[in-house]
Parts: structure tokens; sequence; C-alpha cells
């Protein structure tokens, strides 16, 4: 049990846990029959473990390096070996369940992992460290469409967003690190562009995030402008947090929280994911 804590420890559990949940609103916006938005969900939860468990085992020797013992690797409470078993394992079951729900549900999940899985393997060292979050996050919203029984890509809209917001996570989620980052010899985008830059550039892909829900989202009423409205104070908080406090995980936070109220809008405009 004290391997198995460890090891969701080592996930990045934060992360995970939402890009699940986001995995299931979008399940419901494509109008997933249970069954299918069970295997869904069940697949994204651990493509996610696969990918944060990698990032720390990977990131192991930098992370003692500069001192994170917040890190269950760092710490000694899990091998090294236990967590690439672990890390490769879990996506062996993800693409196995993205299986169960066609070849397109799968090949589109592979490319996701194998993209984020490109980040943590040295691309976030590099000027195109942005380019696995635009692949990975503008994908993602395909995997609840690739997986009803009539498959197909989500709307040009919900990629456009998703890949915004893909941007806006990598930038606010670097951000903490870039000093540490740069003792361990790891320089990628935010790094080169530097924190002001690089803040302004992640609201305005909440910025661009929202508005293409707003447009694409097919919703009539007053309703589609309250869920813009809560996404774009969201948008003005992460800039005035940066600003009072410096980056932070908050900043981090505030992006996913925008990432679930576009789902959640989303969801209220049934049909329009496709």
């Amino acid at each position: 049990m004290r391997a198995i804590r460890a090891l969701w420890g080592a996930s990045h559990p934060g992360p995970s846990v939402v890009v699940t949940a986001l995995a299931l609103a979008l399940g419901l916006a494509a109008g997933l029959e249970p069954w299918r938005l069970a295997v869904l969900v069940a697949s994204v939860l651990f493509g996610q473990l696969s990918i944060g468990i990698s990032n720390d085992a990977i990131d192991r020797e930098r992370d003692r390096a500069v001192g994170r013992t917040d890190k269950p690797l760092v710490r000694g409470e899990v091998s090294n070996r236990a967590a690439w078993i672990a890390a490769g394992g879990s996506a062996v079951i993800a693409l196995a369940l993205s299986a169960v729900l066609g070849w397109g549900m799968l090949l589109a999940h592979a490319v996701t992992i194998a993209s984020a899985w490109s980040y943590n393997l040295g691309l976030k060292s590099t000027p195109v460290s942005v380019v696995p979050f635009l692949v990975s996050f503008g994908l993602f919203p395909s995997l609840a469409t690739l997986s009803s029984p009539d498959p197909t890509l989500a709307a040009p809209f919900a990629a456009v967003a998703g890949a915004a917001l893909g941007a806006a996570v990598h930038l606010t989620n670097v951000l903490p690190d870039l000093d540490d980052d740069r003792d361990t010899g790891v320089r990628g985008l935010p790094h080169r562009l530097g924190a002001p830059v690089s803040i302004i550039i992640a609201v305005a892909g909440i910025v661009v995030a929202a508005i293409a829900v707003l447009i694409g989202g097919r919703s009539e009423g007053v309703l589609p402008w309250l869920f813009f409205g809560v996404v774009l104070v969201l948008a003005v908080a992460v800039v005035v947090r940066m600003r009072l406090r410096g980056p932070d995980r908050t900043g981090f936070r505030l992006v996913m929280a925008a990432a679930l109220v576009l789902a959640a809008q989303l969801v209220v405009a049934a049909g329009s994911l496709r």
C-alpha cells in the first residue's frame, strides 16, 4: 500500500484527476452511453497516470538536485524501476481500454500519450516545448467523439479551444519552476520568453478558448455568456495572482478551473462537440 500511495503521489494526482474529469464532461457532451463513458474515463485516467509517473521517473535526479522532497521518488518511497513498470503498465492499460472503443479512439489516444511522453523525454528543454501540449490538448476533445458508435473527430472549435488551453496549461505550470529548471539544464519556451510574456500568452490562450467555445457551442440565451464571463474572470485572476504573488501553482490551478468551466458549457450545449 505504501508503494501504491507513492506511485499515486508521483502521478501528479491533481492534474490527473482534473484531466479525467474533463474526459467525463466531454463524454457527456458527446452523448456517450454509460458503458462507453466509463471506459473513456478509465482509459484517460490510466493515460494520465502513465504520463505523470514517467515524468517523475525521468526527472528524479533533477528533482533531487534542487531539493524537491515533495516528490515520492526523491524521498525513496518507491524505486525508479517500480515507477517505470507502473508508467509502462498504465500506458498499456490505457491503450487496451481505448481499443475497446474503436481504432479511431486507440490511435488518437496513442498520439496524445506519445506526445506527452515526448515532452517528458526531452522536448521540455527545447524552444518547441509547447508543441506536445498543443497536440495532446488539441486532440483531447476528439477522444470523446471517437468513442461513440459513430466515431468522428470533434468540431474544429473544440480542437482550437483545447490547443489554446494546452498552451496556457504549459506556461502556467512551468513558471513556478523557472529557476530550478535553469539550474538543472531545462530551458523550454517559457524559460526563453520569461515570466511576463508567458503570463500574457497564457491569458490569451484562455480567452481564445473561451471565444472558441462561445462561438462554436451553438447555445442560445444568456447561459453561454455567463460561462464566458466566468472564464474571463479566471483569466483576469491569473494575471492578478501572478503579478501580486509571483508565479506559483495557483495560476496553473486557475487555468485548469477555466478548462472545467468550458467543459461544463459543452455539456449544457449537448451535441455541440461534433
